[in-house]
């Protein structure tokens, strides 16, 4: 995305400083941007995928644990989330609802072979460089027959409802957000999520890359037309 950044290096920094700088504002934004059902969603998205009591969950790109704050009461106590992020804004923020919080990059988790159940990866693909390594790591941390699933918005395949979401996430929800927000980065943020969208690997090189991976049975569901879904099993 050469009017961002021109290497990968550079999108790490770029990334970095955008995350950080709107951390503060993450969690009232995103009311906005899923019209406040954003924790029911995050939900049934877990259980849909097999998150159960007495599991233990990475959250990977934890933000401010949105994500995982919904596994955690779906675990229960017999289980157990870890979060990891490589911003320290938005881990600072995560801190608050008392998340068990490690910092790093989804590249290189920093734990051991086969140590949870499950792993989620929410609304931050779009954002990482190389998938192939990624979902190395994914199937690397989890057990046999664990489950991953990875959140993301894309694209509707329409041409009207494209332009529909676009039109939102390039104009309403940036002018939205100045309203609300106190780092004035976070509009510029928001606007960069649409055209990260537009240029996310297709739901088919996903798969595929899950697959090359060493998942077995990858498989993408839609909510809503624009929320995917996608699952695997750790073979």
């Amino acid at each position: 995305m050469p009017g961002y950044y021109a290497d990968a290096e550079a999108k790490r920094r770029f990334t970095g400083r955008m995350f950080d700088a709107s951390a503060v504002d993450y969690d009232r934004v995103d009311r906005l941007l899923a019209f406040g059902s954003g924790t029911w969603y995050r939900r049934q998205a877990l259980l849909r995928a097999g998150l159960a009591p007495g599991m233990r969950m990475l959250d990977v790109a934890v933000g401010t644990g949105l994500v995982a704050l919904q596994a955690a009461e779906v675990v229960g106590a017999r289980g157990g989330v870890v979060g990891i992020d490589p911003s320290a804004g938005m881990l600072a923020q995560s801190e608050a609802h008392g998340l068990n919080l490690v910092r790093g990059r989804a590249e290189a988790l920093p734990f051991a072979a086969r140590s949870f159940d499950f792993l989620c990866l929410g609304y931050a693909l779009r954002h990482l460089v190389d998938l192939q390594t990624v979902f190395g790591e994914f199937h690397r941390v989890l057990r046999p027959g664990g489950r991953v699933l990875v959140l993301e918005i894309t694209r509707p395949e329409g041409r009207v409802a494209s332009a529909m979401l676009k039109a939102y996430m390039h104009g309403v929800l940036p002018a939205l957000t100045r309203l609300v927000s106190s780092s004035k980065d976070t509009p510029a943020l928001y606007r960069y999520y649409w055209d990260t969208i537009e240029a996310c690997v297709p739901p088919g090189s996903i798969l595929a890359t899950l697959a090359g991976a060493g998942f077995a049975r990858p498989a993408r569901a839609v909510q809503l037309g624009i929320f995917s879904e996608f699952s695997a099993s750790a073979a």
